[in-house]
């Protein structure tokens, strides 16, 4: 009965604690450039369109499933609600941690460790609708399951591979964490002296589980006809797409590592602290997930500052001890992460624009008649403007990035070419940004000042978007 009354004393705080560290955001529907893609596509599927075909991305089907509903209302209220969800899955999450680190031998450091990851989350760019702050909380709940299985009940393994399966549907990269679940769970059995034969089959039947509705997702494309585009975004793609330069991709690892490093500092301190003959093994599964974890971010590539949030769930778990047990540490740590955090997002709001800036930006582009097509800038403008679309490739990006080039199914320039052809009645720019292809860009241009005419210039945080009007 106490403990029941401290879980629900530590769900209030860290629901508290959540919405403080994200009210900065409320509203605001320009937090992230990649949750303004997940809803719009999420908001043009309302209207038919399948994604992988009428709108591409390489995101998991269950991602925009996520955005679904909060896209079927109005705007205003469709940006609150997906921030909602969001809020309700860090809260989750933030308790599912608290919940782990008791199991680890950290009771004292519990609910400290849940507020770790709310507060971390603002560090790198977590403060909104980023696909790990969904994910997350299937992830740590199949840890949970097997954390708890001590009688090896089956039905807990089979949940919790199960849940790693619909984390797949979130962001692929949960399938590093998912194979080291799978393997501690059959090297549990096999100390426990189960057969050969019985880990096989079981081990079977659990991958079976984790790729399920992967494989659903699948048939539904095959029986539209559409596997070719279901696979090729889904696995081809990826393998395709070029390294950014090499000083950028330094820089964002040395961001990443940066983001990091309190966490793991704080692990290892907590590693030497002396467990529980009864939390041995819980806290070793947990120090290994922490591992793993961060393993897969560095084998993943890429490292944008967001590619961090999966390794905060073990982390803040980790973490625990030190939180525990290092009063002057864990006011260090506490204090400057909600600061730095803080400063962090309320600088984002100012870099990336705010609710009245995107207002007027979308109220200088109309809603017809005529189509749009965003070369650059944010792509919730799509989802805002009532407009006839002229391409698939509503993530602009994708268009006009190096690295892009040649992994998105269609050359670039000819798909430019193809939109700039069909002489779409608006079209909206941002200034030169990193990465941009100088050739399409060119292009672009060059019939801007040949058959278009500036209609508005408006500012949406540091950049001022020029909107173009055909002639």
């Amino acid at each position: 009965m106490i403990a029941r009354t401290l879980d629900r004393q530590r769900l209030l705080v860290l629901v508290i604690v959540a919405i403080l560290a994200r009210a900065v955001t409320f509203a605001n529907p320009v937090v992230h450039v990649d949750e303004d893609f997940y809803f719009t596509v999420a908001r043009v599927m309302w209207n038919g369109a399948m994604p992988y075909v009428d709108a591409w991305d390489r995101k998991p089907f269950g991602l925009f499933l996520i955005y679904l509903l909060p896209a079927a209302l109005p705007f205003n209220w469709g940006i609150l609600a997906y921030q909602a969800m969001a809020l309700v899955a860090v809260a989750i999450t933030a308790w599912l941690i608290a919940r782990l680190a008791v199991l680890g031998g950290w009771s004292r450091g519990a609910t400290l460790s849940g507020l770790a990851y709310i507060l971390w989350l603002n560090l790198a760019s977590g403060q909104g609708g980023q696909s790990p702050v969904f994910y997350n909380p299937l992830m740590a709940g199949a840890a949970l399951l097997i954390v708890t299985n001590r009688a090896r009940a089956g039905w807990r393994d089979a949940a919790a591979l199960l849940l790693v399966g619909l984390a797949m549907q979130v962001k692929y990269s949960a399938l590093f964490e998912g194979v080291f679940f799978g393997i501690w769970i059959m090297l549990r059995d096999w100390r426990a002296g189960d057969s050969l034969g019985r880990i096989a089959a079981r081990a079977a039947l659990l991958a079976g589980l984790a790729l399920l509705p992967t494989v659903a997702v699948a048939a539904y494309y095959a029986a539209m006809g559409q596997i070719d585009a279901f696979t090729f975004a889904n696995f081809v793609s990826i393998t395709e797409r070029r390294t950014d330069p090499p000083l950028e991709r330094l820089g964002n690892f040395a961001k990443i590592a940066l983001l990091l490093a309190p966490l793991i500092a704080m692990a290892v301190d907590s590693v030497r602290q002396a467990p529980a003959a009864e939390a041995h093994t819980e806290r070793r599964f947990l120090l290994w997930w922490l591992g793993i974890a961060i393993a897969g971010i560095v084998g993943f590539g890429g490292w944008f500052d967001h590619y961090a949030l999966p390794a905060f769930v073990p982390g803040a778990v980790c973490a625990a001890g030190f939180l525990g047990e290092r009063r002057r540490g864990r006011m260090v740590a506490i204090g400057l992460a909600a600061l730095i955090g803080t400063v962090t997002i309320v600088a984002d709001r100012l870099g990336r624009g705010g609710p009245d800036e995107f207002r007027a930006l979308t109220r200088a582009i109309g809603s017809g008649p005529g189509c749009l097509w965003v070369y650059s800038g944010t792509p919730k403008i799509y989802a805002a403007v009532h407009r006839c679309r002229v391409t698939p490739y509503l993530f602009p990006s994708h268009l006009y990035r190096t690295r892009e080039q040649g992994a998105i199914g269609v050359d670039q320039k000819a798909e430019v070419r193809r939109i700039l052809a069909a002489a779409p009645a608006v079209v909206v720019m941002r200034p030169l940004s990193i990465g941009e292809r100088p050739e399409v860009r060119a292009i672009v241009t060059a019939i801007m000042a040949r058959d278009y005419v500036v209609a508005a210039r408006e500012r949406l945080g540091r950049e001022t978007l020029t909107i173009y009007r055909h002639r």
